[in-house]
C-alpha cells in the first residue's frame, strides 16, 4: 500500500539552490512535485537546467498560476527580499506550510534585516511566526510554525559545533576566529557580476569584512544563548570550486577544559544527530566526504598553543547548507523520518 504524498510547490526552482533541491524533492518516497516556478524561462522542462534531473516533472510556470489551496508546501527559494512578498499574499492559506531558503526570516530584527540587507522588512507582522531552523537544535519546535526559515551556509557551519560550546561554558566568549572557505555556487548564478576580479574561477578571494551578511544572523543566534556579548572575526572565502564549504574556527578553551573533553562533548551532543558526524580526536578533514551529501563533519584538533583549539566543520553548502537542511526540516514538519529522500 503506497503511502500519502505531501504535494509540494518550489518557488525559485532554476538557481543552484534550487535545482538541488528539486532533484531531491524529485527522489523523495513522500512527496508529490506539483509546481516549479521561476521568473523567466517558462514553459521549459527541468532537465534544460539540470541533466541530474531525470525524472519527469512539471514544466517552469508563473506562481501566480498555482492552486495554492491544494497545496501542503511551498519552498521559496528567491533573492532576498522578495520571499517575504509572496508568503504575505500566501499566509491565509491555512494548510499551506512553508521553507524559506533564502534570507527574509532569519532575522527577528527588522532594523538589523534593514542594514545588512538594504531593504526594508515588508513582512514585520510575520516574523514572530517563523522559526529560524537549524534543524539538530529545534526538532521539538518546528511542527509549531507555519513559516520556517533555512539558515544560511555559514552560520551552519558555524553553529553545529560552536552553540553546544558556547552554552555549556566550555570555550572563551573572546577571541574567537572563524576562517571559511566556499565553492562559487555560494554566491548564485549572478557570481560574474557580484564578483569582478580576474582569475575568478581560478584564485581564493576574500571577501565580506567587516560586515559580511551571516554575521548578522551568527549575531543573533550567539545571542539567544549568551548574556555576554561573544566577540568573533568572521572572515569568508570564495574558492575555484563549484561546492562544498569548510570553516575552521580557532578558540580558546576554559579553564580546566581539555581539547579532548571538548571533542566528547560534542560526540555526546550530537549523538542523536544523524547528520552531525564528530570525526576521530584530531582528525584531519575536508569537504570530500560531505560532498552531494545532507552531512556536517566535525573535527576538534590541537592547536600547538597551550590554550587554542581548532574546529573544523564541513557540509555542501547547496544541500546540507541550503536545499538538504530543507528537506530535513521537511521531513521532521510532517513527521516523517529525518533522514528520508536525503541518504
Amino acid at each position: 500500500m503506497s503511502l500519502k504524498k505531501i504535494k509540494v510547490a518550489v518557488v525559485g526552482a532554476t538557481g543552484y539552490v534550487g535545482l538541488d533541491l528539486v532533484k531531491i524533492l524529485a527522489n523523495h518516497p513522500r512527496v508529490r512535485l506539483d509546481y516549479l516556478c521561476a521568473q523567466k524561462n517558462l514553459g521549459k522542462k527541468i532537465h534544460f537546467f539540470d541533466k541530474r534531473i531525470k525524472k519527469k516533472l512539471p514544466k517552469i510556470s508563473n506562481y501566480k498560476y498555482v492552486e495554492w489551496s491544494k497545496i501542503d508546501l511551498l519552498f521559496t527559494s528567491l533573492p532576498t527580499g522578495e520571499s517575504q512578498i509572496l508568503i504575505k499574499k500566501l499566509i491565509n492559506f491555512k494548510n499551506l506550510k512553508i521553507i524559506d531558503l533564502a534570507a527574509d526570516f532569519r532575522l527577528k530584527d527588522p532594523k538589523i534585516y534593514k542594514e545588512f540587507y538594504g531593504k526594508k522588512h515588508l513582512s514585520i507582522n510575520l516574523l514572530n511566526s517563523s522559526l529560524y531552523s537549524l534543524s539538530e537544535f529545534v526538532k521539538n519546535k518546528i511542527s509549531n510554525y507555519k513559516i520556517i526559515s533555512c539558515p544560511g551556509c555559514y552560520p551552519t557551519t558555524v553553529q553545529i559545533p560552536l552553540i553546544p560550546l558556547i552554552k555549556n561554558k566550555m570555550i572563551k566568549k573572546n577571541n574567537i576566529i572563524i576562517d571559511s572557505k566556499s565553492g562559487y555556487s555560494g554566491a548564485g548564478k549572478n557570481l560574474e557580476k557580484k564578483f569582478t576580479h580576474k582569475n575568478l574561477y581560478s584564485s581564493i578571494h576574500a571577501y565580506g569584512p567587516p560586515k559580511h551578511r551571516h554575521t548578522s544572523e551568527i549575531d543573533q543566534q550567539f545571542q539567544n544563548i549568551s548574556n555576554k556579548k561573544i566577540s568573533y572575526i568572521f572572515i569568508p572565502h570564495l574558492i575555484p570550486t563549484f561546492r562544498g564549504m569548510l570553516s575552521t574556527i580557532y578558540v580558546e578553551k576554559e579553564n580546566g577544559v581539555s581539547a579532548f573533553k571538548i571533542y566528547k562533548y560534542l560526540k555526546k551532543i550530537h549523538k542523536n544527530n544523524f547528520f552531525v558526524k564528530i570525526l576521530p580526536f584530531n582528525k584531519k578533514l575536508g569537504t570530500e566526504n560531505v560532498i552531494n551529501t545532507n552531512f556536517c563533519q566535525v573535527s576538534v584538533c590541537l592547536s600547538g598553543s597551550k590554550n587554542k583549539v581548532i574546529i573544523f566543520s564541513a557540509i555542501d553548502n547547496l544541500i546540507k547548507g541550503a536545499g538538504g537542511q530543507a528537506v530535513q526540516n521537511m521531513n521532521i514538519l510532517f513527521g516523517f523520518n529525518e533522514s528520508l529522500g536525503l541518504v
